[in-house]
Formats: C-alpha cells, structure tokens, sequence
C-alpha cells in the first residue's frame, strides 16, 4: 500500500479526534472508539448518563466529514414508519409516491433508543445490516457510507428497555461515556463563558478534516492494511474462547470476529502503520467484544460481566511473536 495514503488517513483520524475532543471534553477513549467504527464501516451504541455528550459526539462527526446528520428521538409511542418511511397517495399523478424517513441521511443519531420498544428498534435493522430498507414491499438502498450512532442510558433508569441481542450485536462498537475529570469539566465551563455554543458547531471549533467525498477512499485504505495469518488466528482463538468461558451464556458471534479484524485494521491505520499488530487487536477489543457477551444470570448477580470476560480471555491467551 502506498504510504502516503497511511499518512493521509493517519493525519484525518487524528485531524478528527482532536476537532471533536474540543467540545466534549474528557471523552477521548469514546471518540477514539467512534472514529474506529466510522472508518471500518460499522456503527456504535454509546451508553451513559444523561447530559455526558452522547448526542454532541454524533453531531460534531457530521461537520468534522461535511455529512448530513439526523436526529430521531426515540420515545414508547415511536413506530417503525416514523424512522423508515412510508407510501403516501399523490392526488396529482394518481400514484403512490414513497415519503422517506429520517434514515435516508449520511449518519443517523438515534438518540435514546433504549426508550422505543423492541418493535421499532428492529426497524433499524436491515438498515444498519444491509444498508437498505423495505418499504411497502418495495426495497430502497441507502448510502454505502450510512453510520448508526445510537445512545441509550444505563438500562436501570426508569423508562428504557433491554435492546435485543441482534441489534446489539449489529453494533460494531459499544461505548461506555462517563463524567469528565475535574480538568476537562473546567475546559468546558472556559469555552462557554467564551461564547461556545453547542447548537452553532458549524461555525465553532470543530473544522472540516475531509469531505464527505473522500470517506470511501479513506475507508478502502483501512481495508488495505495487511493482517498476517498468525494474528487472524489469534483474533479466532479471542472470539471462541468467548463461547467456552465459564458463566457465559452467549458469547461472541462471528460477526464479531469479522468486526475484530475491520476494527483493528483501523486502528493500525491510524497510527499510520501498513500492517496490523497483536497491540491493534488488544486495543479494540474490549468495546467490540465486550457488549456481544451475554453472562448467565447467575453469573450476572455475582458480577461477571463482558469487559471483565474480555479482559481475562486478552490476559490468558497468547499473543502471537
């Protein structure tokens, strides 16, 4: 692979990460984990208290990459038609005409998605999967690049709902966002008093890092980074060794696996590095590891919980020289 297109992507990545961290603050493991996703094609589902800056995170992406960003806020009474679409009848031609929803966008922020019942959670589906949807019996494609940020708070809040495992499972990422430090809470009290306002980013301190045109080409370079065959191996082992873990009900999915290798060839990338190393696969992991384990009951009570699983599978298995 030629190297300037490593460098380039390695100068966006970080171009990125540093214009998004201007405005939430402290975050910077999150925005990393959501730049991995964006550039491997995936999607993410960012859990957390209200007020953290899940919904920034998604909208300060859009004028970082010149994409058009949507907000659907889920609620109980949400249906799928209100996400997808529907057919309308136009008296004019005499035809039904489709009226497209909010998922016709460049990145979808489903914002509280946690809220909406199992029902129009799955209308999110085929659209984050096959990147289409089905309307009325009839199939409309989205765009190759379609990104799902989905935020959701803590399940224990009153009001929200377990999301099924198929649709966790479909999240290349899942983001755990806390409170800030001390340092970087001050940081972000400075900037308003200077006259930071979240609803002007356009015109505030995240700049343009690349056109939206240029984003397949950036993601083809990720896709080109060079995996040898001991380190697919060592992913394999990571991902089965999920299944036979003790208290475990359901462990990682091969679709897992496939989001392992997408994630690590980024994260290779974006320390503008051809090849992919054992450390790239450790980085990652956890957040695409971690969130497809489902512990026993059982288990659950006494305190087993997926990034603990991840952690002790990455400490016991070994690492390719």
């Amino acid at each position: 692979m030629e190297l300037d297109r490593i460098e380039r992507f390695a100068s966006v990545f970080e171009a990125a990460r540093r214009g998004i961290g201007n405005v939430v603050k402290g975050q910077d493991r999150v925005i990393e984990g959501l730049l991995t996703a964006f550039f491997a094609g995936g999607h993410a589902l960012v859990e957390g208290p209200p007020g953290t800056g899940k919904t920034l995170l998604a909208s300060s992406l859009g004028v970082a990459f010149g994409a058009a960003c949507t907000r659907v806020q889920f609620t109980p009474d949400l249906m799928p038609a209100d996400i997808v679409g529907t057919t309308v009848y136009d008296a004019a031609s005499g035809k039904f005409a489709l009226k497209r929803g909010p998922v016709f966008t460049d990145i979808l922020l489903a914002d509280e998605v946690n809220r909406a019942p199992a029902k129009t959670q799955a209308a999110l589906l085929e659209a984050m999967q096959e990147r289409r949807v089905s309307i009325d019996g009839s199939t409309t494609n989205l765009g190759p690049g379609f990104f799902v940020v989905a935020t959701q708070n803590p399940i224990e809040m009153e009001g929200t709902y377990r999301l099924p495992e198929a649709e966790v499972d479909r999240f290349l990422v899942k983001l755990d966002i806390g409170y800030p430090e001390e340092a970087s809470e001050l940081e972000l009290l400075a900037a308003v008093c200077a006259g930071y306002r979240a609803d002007r980013l356009d015109t505030g301190p995240v700049p343009r890092v690349a056109e939206s045109g240029e984003l397949e080409s950036l993601r083809e370079t990720a896709r080109g980074v060079a995996v040898d065959e001991a380190l697919l191996a060592y992913v394999i082992r990571l991902v089965r060794a999920t299944r036979a873990y003790p208290g475990v009900e359901l462990g990682c999915s091969p679709r897992g696996g496939v989001s392992l290798l997408a994630a690590l060839r980024v994260a290779a990338a974006s320390r503008g590095r051809a090849f992919a190393t054992p450390d790239d696969v450790k980085s990652v992991a956890p957040s695409i590891i971690g969130h497809r384990i489902m512990p026993s009951p059982e288990a659950e009570l006494e305190g087993l919980s997926g990034a603990k699983v991840v952690a002790a599978i990455l400490e016991r298995t070994e690492v390719p020289r």
